[in-house]
């Protein structure tokens, strides 16, 4: 594939809910484009964009593809995302390198709540975007409802382009509302016709007139005053308003039969930005040794720098790193400098990926989207460039992970390669972490939801042989102390020869600290020497409280007097009397367990308020307070027992009709109330 300059270059993200149409879409451009000679199906697991096994397998996207295209003298780097909200990193980083992004909405189902989504973050970004309203050729389609509700939904910059000519099976073109005239497609290109007798266009024109005025203060003078506009004022205010993101042009298709493709990829080159157009043709990191702030122009004259946005395991290639190249360009066997890691990388090779098809080439120029292999040191989110000229660009902003599984392996035989292969895996895909709770002694896996982890599981024994079960993961509770005590330890051993002796006395009582260790000892009764002892001896203790073996906190222990015997006693005496003292006193001293709190931050749209809320009161959770977002959204704030959360993706995702998110992290230790403590005591001792 032939290199070229940023101008000719288009970096396009194609997002929506899932089963719209995004990667058959993609087929679609690749066909007309004449890089395939025939469409791939999903159903049939053969399109380039979904080549991963899992996707084939599911038959939906897992992970965004990128599939460069070649069409009348232009590149198009398409972008291909999943619908599903546990893959949500993925869109987070094609964003990260996208100038822009289609929306691809399924005509018959409208819109949906991954379209709300993908609006949402598309708007956060103030990214430029198109609509396509795919599938009108399936069922039955209400077009002007479907333009209402997309008015409804999105506002004023919604700037209908088209009106469908025919319905259904007899759906075959549209008319072209900037320029008033029909296109029909005749099964291999879109050509110009007549518009259709019937076909109503002052009210759909109208919405785009609208759209078009409301980013541009001439037009707006001039659409008030019920003057017409000129064609050539509809695409100049097109262009700024699109790029602005001020105005959204709405077009419709049909990824299947082909109808739509011609105009989209038209709409792409003539609206969408180049990668100069974005940022005024900057982009901003810092010098990683000096900290001072760094711009480099999107030229291919500036010193080379790049960011790392997606890392793939190819079983025959290895690990292939896909990178964006925001300044000057990154040619074959050259050394740049991991600035993310402060580590040098030698580039061997370079090519353009589309789908698993690499594209050789000798050089990715700015702008561009390329791929190299074997990079040692480099992880998704890190910045490579000029050794000379360091820049780190910002780290992609992933998701927390919100769900969290135990892992336990089918087989001994796989315990030592679970890490291992969990570390490639997370490579591939950062938005899941692993973790080892040594206290509850479980091997965790974190992630966006149960799908994303099945899939996670499903490679792990694909790829590496690993086979594993998921279960619910035990809680790390504690253990402490509401009252005071004053108890003997006494240890004596005498077996002839040399003894052991040991006396302590210890006060025990509640602490703000994790642990306190006082010493009151008057008149030598314990010698200095043995002090240390008498603290490792409460501290090893303190690993298996009294109720049900959990850790003990919040203790504090005053050594206050006790006894030696000068031949007998020495350190382990002394150790083991200070156990003997734990194990008496603790039990005295109103022994509570303890549960894990977690700050929660649940962002939903106000009309779930009242049933979020009251789950969160279900689950003994405290609501801290509420504050709106701006944008139709509310966000709670709670503290909530983290052994209530562990589903808790899954049933926020019910409640809101998967329009809710949120994030937790663990806040602090509280007393579980009685009859619960009862239950978890009841289940250790089984």
């Amino acid at each position: 594939m032939k290199n070229y300059e940023v101008e000719q270059i288009r970096n396009i993200a194609f997002l929506g809910h899932s089963g719209s149409g995004k990667t058959t879409l993609v087929e679609a451009l690749l066909y007309t484009s004449g890089a395939i000679n025939r469409m791939g199906a999903v159903e049939d697991g053969n399109t380039v964009s979904d080549f991963d096994k899992e996707e084939v397998h599911r038959r939906f996207s897992i992970g965004t593809s990128v599939v460069p295209l070649e069409y009348e003298k232009h590149k198009y780097n398409i972008l291909d995302t999943p619908g599903y909200f546990d893959f949500s990193g993925e869109v987070i980083s094609a964003l990260r390198v996208s100038g822009g992004a289609v929306i691809v909405v399924d005509a018959s189902s409208g819109v949906e709540v991954g379209t709300e989504r993908a609006w949402k973050q598309l708007e956060d970004r103030k990214s430029p975007k198109i609509i396509f309203i795919n599938k009108l050729d399936k069922g039955y389609v209400h077009y002007d409802k479907l333009l209402g509700e997309l008015k409804e939904k999105f506002g004023k910059k919604i700037a209908p382009f088209c009106i469908p000519i025919g319905e259904k099976e007899s759906f075959r073109g549209f008319v072209n509302v900037v320029d008033m005239k029909g296109r029909e497609y005749n099964g291999k290109e879109c050509l110009d016709c007549e518009i259709p007798e019937g076909v109503d266009t002052e009210n759909v024109r109208n919405m785009l007139f609208e759209a078009v005025a409301e980013g541009d203060e001439e037009l707006m003078e001039k659409y008030f005053s019920g003057e017409e506009f000129t064609a050539e004022e509809i695409h100049r205010g097109l262009r700024k308003g699109v790029v602005s993101g001020e105005v959204v042009p709405v077009i419709v298709g049909s990824a299947v039969t082909g109808i739509g493709v011609h105009t989209l990829f038209e709409m792409l080159y003539e609206y969408m930005p180049t990668p100069q157009d974005m940022n005024e043709g900057e982009r901003v990191g810092e010098n990683p040794d000096t900290g001072e702030i760094v711009v480099r122009k999107v030229e291919v004259e500036e010193p080379f720098s790049a960011i790392v946005f997606k890392t793939i395991f190819d079983p025959f290639v290895g690990k292939i790193s896909v990178f964006k190249v925001n300044s000057g360009k990154l040619t074959k066997d050259s050394e740049v400098l991991n600035s993310s890691k402060g580590k040098k990388e030698r580039v061997s090779n370079l090519f353009f990926i589309r789908g698993k098809s690499q594209l050789d080439t000798d050089e990715v120029r700015a702008g561009d989207i390329g791929a190299t292999t074997k990079l040692q040191f480099t992880q998704t989110g890190d910045t490579i460039c000029d050794r000379e000229n360091p820049i780190v660009y910002p780290e992609l902003a992933l998701p927390k992970p919100c769900l969290y599984l135990a892992v336990e392996p089918k087989s001994k035989d796989d315990e030592e390669k679970i890490s291992e292969s969990f570390q490639k895996l997370g490579e591939e895909d950062p938005t899941f972490i692993i973790d080892r709770n040594y206290e509850t002694k479980q091997l965790l896996v974190g992630g966006q939801g149960e799908k994303q982890l099945q899939v996670i599981t499903h490679k792990l024994e694909n790829n590496f042989g690993v086979s594993v079960n998921l279960t619910k993961p035990k809680v790390a509770y504690r253990e402490t102390i509401k009252g005071s005590v004053e108890v003997q330890g006494k240890h004596k051993k005498q077996t002839g020869g040399s003894g052991q002796y040991g006396d302590v006395y210890i006060k025990f009582e509640p602490s703000v600290e994790e642990f306190e260790f006082v010493e009151k000892i008057h008149g030598g009764s314990v010698p200095k020497q043995f002090i240390p002892a008498v603290k490792k001896g409460l501290l090893e203790s303190m690993k298996k409280g009294v109720l049900a073996g959990y850790p003990v906190m919040n203790v504090k222990a005053t050594i206050f007097d006790g006894s030696y015997h000068t031949v007998d006693s020495n350190e382990l005496s002394f150790k083991l009397a200070a156990q003997l003292a734990f194990r008496k006193g603790i039990p005295d001293a109103r022994p509570v367990m303890l549960e894990p709190i977690v700050k929660v931050e649940i962002i939903i749209p106000e009309v779930y308020t009242g049933e979020v809320m009251g789950d969160m009161n279900k689950r003994r959770g405290r609501i801290l307070g509420m504050e709106p977002t701006g944008k139709g959204e509310q966000k709670v704030l709670a503290e909530v027992p983290q052994s209530e959360m562990f589903n808790y993706v899954s049933d926020l995702r019910s409640m809101t009709q998967a329009r809710g998110n949120f994030s937790m992290d663990f806040d602090r230790y509280e007393e579980v109330p009685q009859h619960l403590a009862q239950r978890i005591i009841e289940e250790a001792s089984e």
